[in-house]
């Protein structure tokens, strides 16, 4: 992997809570239990970490950049907490309509990453909870890894015949135990 040790994640349900109504404030921002630790388990053993999320709240109007900004500098601040941080965020803000090529389950997020970074994205950890997680990351050679949480037991159910092979945790606290276990 060019030497670069690099793990993509996605936000809402990975990271913290996710929420059928989208997470349109700071306040709805709430990280799931171990998920900042995990992410400072993977800084802290040498990996750089970035999302990549659908943000299709942005194109409904249901909320602004500046209120997605303020989000992430609280997700930012709460990770500092544990020497903890997220280099870079990618994010999609389309809706699904526009049929554009960064919404996942397309790769243009995983494709931009891999730009910026100058790299190339196969077997890089990409862990999400939905399925269009997983095809995102398939696209691009990434190595694909679901959690339960979000929206992660329902992309079970819904496409398991679909998942064999993709490794499968309770949360990112274990996704990331795994990864670092080898």
């Amino acid at each position: 992997m060019q030497g670069i040790k690099l793990v993509v994640l996605d936000r809402d349900g990975v990271i913290n809570q996710d929420s059928d109504d989208y997470i349109k404030t700071p306040e709805e921002w709430i990280p799931i239990p171990g998920s900042l630790e995990a992410i400072a388990r993977l800084n802290h053993t040498g990996y750089r970490v970035i999302v990549a999320t659908n943000q299709s709240g942005l194109g409904r109007g249901y909320f602004s950049i500046d209120t997605i900004n303020t989000i992430h500098r609280k997700m930012r601040r709460e990770l500092s907490v544990f020497g903890a941080q997220i280099e870079a965020i990618f994010l999609c803000p389309h809706t699904p309509n526009i049929n554009c090529r960064c919404r996942k389950p397309l790769p243009g997020l995983l494709e931009d990453i891999a730009k910026r970074l100058r790299i190339n994205m196969a077997g890089v950890p990409m862990i999400g909870d939905s399925f269009r997680d997983i095809q995102a990351a398939a696209a691009v050679g990434a190595s694909p890894l679901l959690v339960l949480t979000g929206k992660g037991q329902a992309t079970v159910e819904e496409h398991m015949d679909d998942l064999t092979g993709i490794p499968i945790h309770k949360d990112l606290s274990t996704a990331v135990d795994a990864l670092l276990a080898g």
